[in-house]
């Protein structure tokens, strides 16, 4: 059995990594195109150069960063970041199926509800507590 190579809308990473900038931002969804044409905040610039320098060296650790409205490009794929939730900061590695979306998609900010059981002084309708 063949291992299938993944790809992004028909292209390999590697494709991605040679195509031009405008090239790729042509293959991005339409939310992402218009964010990457309005052009990069300074924070947003400063991670892009980090990941150029990861790029480079062999990484031990992974990207921190607070930047959490960066698209998922071609040069991120492989690379390991830890992105600030606003508590602490998340762990996880870039594959291809992320490209085109936010570093915050892959970490969460909100805790999941987790409803107890009525106290004392609830309402009278809300006293009674099955037994399990």
């Amino acid at each position: 059995m063949t291992k299938r190579e993944i790809t992004y809308r028909g292209h390999t990473v590697e494709e991605l990594r040679n195509m031009s900038e405008q090239d790729v931002i042509k293959l991005l969804p339409a939310r992402a195109r218009r964010n990457l044409k309005r052009g990069l905040t300074e924070q947003q610039m400063k991670l892009l150069e980090r990941i150029k320098e990861a790029r480079k060296a062999p990484q031990t650790k992974p990207l921190r960063t607070h930047c959490r409205d960066l698209i998922i490009l071609p040069d991120m794929v492989g690379l390991r970041f830890a992105v600030y939730n606003g508590k602490e900061f998340t762990e996880f590695e870039v594959t291809t199926e992320m490209i085109g979306h936010y570093l915050a998609e892959f970490t969460y900010n909100r805790k999941p509800v987790k409803h107890g059981s009525p106290g004392v002084g609830a309402t009278r309708s809300s006293l009674f507590v099955p037994i399990k």
